[in-house]
């Protein structure tokens, strides 16, 4: 049967024209025998002209109206207008030319009898063939899914997915009572309470979310209730993506964290976020990374009159220059783009930055961030973390920059590893320096936005898992308890512009993260829904094993989001200000010039006895893990 589907599209139309010319002649007979209660010779002769102009008539009417461009599998029922309006007029036609050829006139009623016949002869023969042909495909290797939603957004789901030839859609699922047991689209509608048996039934493969318009807490209730099904499930972007109105096979994409989270982006504060950029000069640093990258696109959006991006990375400040430049175009806003190679460790070079394109604006996401790589590395990590904000900051007080935002993270919080002391030693010293320059009208006001893990960012461990699963396993997992707050970049990024104009000076601002997700149901979650299961004692016949690797150099358990109890909310439901212990500027001073001699020195041990002194918190989870001290140790051993 697969053969009907290889004809050429040009076979296909000849088919139908034939077809066509041998059944509208056959369908005027018809129409003469019903009036007439029965067919002769004479009525034959009589109307020969008329049975044999039919399809002359016709047929060029119906190629002039693109009757035959449609493509059989993806027509729907606006082809019964096209049907309606050429049967018309080829029927005028004929009414036209028997008055021309016939004195004694044709039964009016014939042409009646015709008209009505013809349309149901066009129409149904192109319905008829559209289901043999979709049939036929869906035998030769389409997956049946089932389409959770029946309203507007899953009939043209359906729609799109029939003129496909990757799914075939076989069964609708919906909440509502009111459908349940109906028919739409040929395609029969199921409740949720019968979503198992369906699924058995009609051997569906995968199940499709049409229901863009619910919350995400909803989504994450419906992924809830098919997560025991085993079978692969995907979603639809939701309503507001949808420009055209119309959703397209295209649309349809993988389960992501976000939808698992259930989470739904608060919308943002128009006032708030434009307090700090609109019309100003602004600074990123470390603009090509996840989080300055979306700092920089939103900050567009925003109309500053000129934005500088300050990165290391020669590609990734080419790319977001590149990108936002396109942005800019698109949105028609004229903002002077100035991109910089460089390190936030040069401050005459940042001072003079931001002297001479007069900076109102920091924003500086520059910062190591992976927590082992840092452990490794730990020289670096303070070189770039502590010291490069220690330099930007002295710049900025120098330019007079009036507002300086420092990206920090949930593990300055307890930190167990030296990427967590060196952010929160940063904290520490923005907050001295705001103490320092007291009220002063010209003082550069410091704020600290602390928030957990971003989905998408470099290194996530989302997009590592699906890698995995794709691949048939095994999943790669720390400790079985480890848990994580989640944030998607552009809520997160977002979250900071706001919090940066709330600042009154030294303030930590805290974004609120949701319920912590422990890792190991994440993991399991992604593979149900992939349409898997996980390998275990219990599920011996699952396909994709978890495999515990143990925690990594500096890695922890649980993530915190605040030191002590003491915090306050603000003016957003999502933003909250933490009061926390600070160290004079006089103490910190003295503690940072002997911390520098240590990392000039590579003195590892001193290093971490000045990390411990600066940040009373942190509690190292492992010993020291620099590479070289690891090796000299061995060496020292061995000898």
């Amino acid at each position: 049967m697969s053969l009907f589907l290889n004809i050429s599209r040009f076979n296909k139309q000849l088919i139908a024209v034939a077809l066509d010319f041998v059944f509208l002649p056959l369908t005027f007979c018809m129409a003469i025998w019903l009036r007439y209660d029965g067919l002769n010779n004479f009525l034959l002769h009589q109307y020969t002209i008329l049975i044999v102009a039919a399809p002359f008539i016709s047929i060029p009417l119906f190629i002039r109206l693109g009757l035959y461009r449609a493509v059989i599998r993806f027509i729907d029922h606006k082809i019964v207008y096209v049907v309606v309006l050429g049967v018309t007029l080829s029927v005028v036609t004929l009414g036209a030319l028997g008055t021309f050829t016939q004195t004694n006139g044709y039964s009016r009623a014939v042409f009646g009898i015709y008209w009505v016949s013809a349309i149901l002869y066009v129409a149904a023969s192109r319905f008829i063939a559209r289901g043999f042909l979709l049939h036929v495909s869906g035998a030769t290797g389409s997956v049946r899914v089932a389409i959770y939603g029946a309203g507007q957004a899953g009939s043209q789901l359906a729609s799109a997915l029939r003129a496909s030839q990757e799914y075939i859609p076989v069964v609708f699922i919906d909440d509502k009572a009111e459908l349940r047991r109906a028919t739409i689209a040929g395609i029969k509608v199921y409740g949720p309470d019968d979503i198992a048996m369906a699924i058995a039934r009609y051997d569906v493969k995968e199940v499709l979310l049409a229901m863009p318009s619910q919350t995400k807490a909803q989504q994450r209730h419906i992924l809830d209730r098919l997560e025991p099904l085993k079978v692969k499930i995907k979603v639809t972007p939701p309503i507001k993506s949808l420009i055209n109105g119309e959703l397209r096979v295209q649309d349809i994409r993988e389960i992501e964290i976000e939808d698992l989270l259930g989470r739904d982006q608060v919308d943002a504060d128009p006032k708030l976020i434009a307090a700090c950029i609109v019309n100003k000069s602004v600074m990123v640093t470390g603009a090509g990374g996840s989080i300055g990258s979306e700092l920089c696109r939103q900050i567009v959006r925003q109309r500053p009159n000129r934005l500088i991006l300050l990165e290391m990375s020669e590609f990734g400040l080419y790319a977001i220059e590149q990108e936002l430049a396109e942005l800019k175009q698109s949105l028609g806003v004229k903002i002077e783009l100035i991109p910089f190679l460089g390190s936030v460790g040069q401050t005459e070079k940042c001072t003079r930055i931001m002297r001479t394109y007069s900076v109102e604006t920091v924003y500086h996401a520059a910062a190591y961030k992976h927590v082992p790589l840092v452990e490794h590395n730990p020289i670096e990590g303070i070189r770039n973390n502590v010291f490069g904000t220690l330099s930007l900051a002295k710049a900025a007080m120098a330019a007079g920059v009036k507002t300086f935002v420092l990206i920090s993270t949930d593990k300055a919080v307890r930190p167990t590893n030296v990427m967590g002391s060196t952010k929160r030693l940063a904290e520490l010293i923005l907050q001295a320096f705001s103490r320092l320059q007291g009220k002063s009208s010209t003082r550069t006001r410091f704020c600290m936005v602390r928030f957990g893990n971003v989905l998408g960012s470099s290194g996530s461990v989302v997009p590592l898992f699906r890698k995995q699963i794709m691949a048939g396993g095994p999943i790669t997992l720390t400790h079985p308890e480890i848990t994580r707050y989640f944030m998607t970049i552009p809520e997160a990024a977002q979250l900071v512009l706001q919090a940066g104009a709330m600042g009154e000076g030294g303030d930590v601002f805290v974004l609120d993260m949701g319920d912590p997700v422990k890792i190991v149901d994440l993991a399991k979650r992604m593979v149900h829904l992939s349409g898997l299961e996980v390998l275990s004692d219990a599920t011996p016949d699952g396909t994709i094993e978890i495999n515990h690797v143990g925690l990594r150099p500096g890695e922890k358990l649980y993530e915190e989001l605040l030191i002590g109890e003491n915090v306050e909310g603000t003016e957003h439901p999502l933003i909250m200000r933490a009061q926390e212990v600070e160290i004079p500027w006089v103490v910190l001073q003295d503690l940072l010039a002997k911390l520098d001699v240590a990392c000039e020195q590579f003195e590892y041990e001193e290093v971490r006895a000045l990390l411990l002194r600066a940040v009373a918190e942190y509690e190292p989870q492992c010993g020291i893990a620099d590479f070289i001290w690891c090796e000299d140790e061995k060496n020292d051993r061995a000898a």
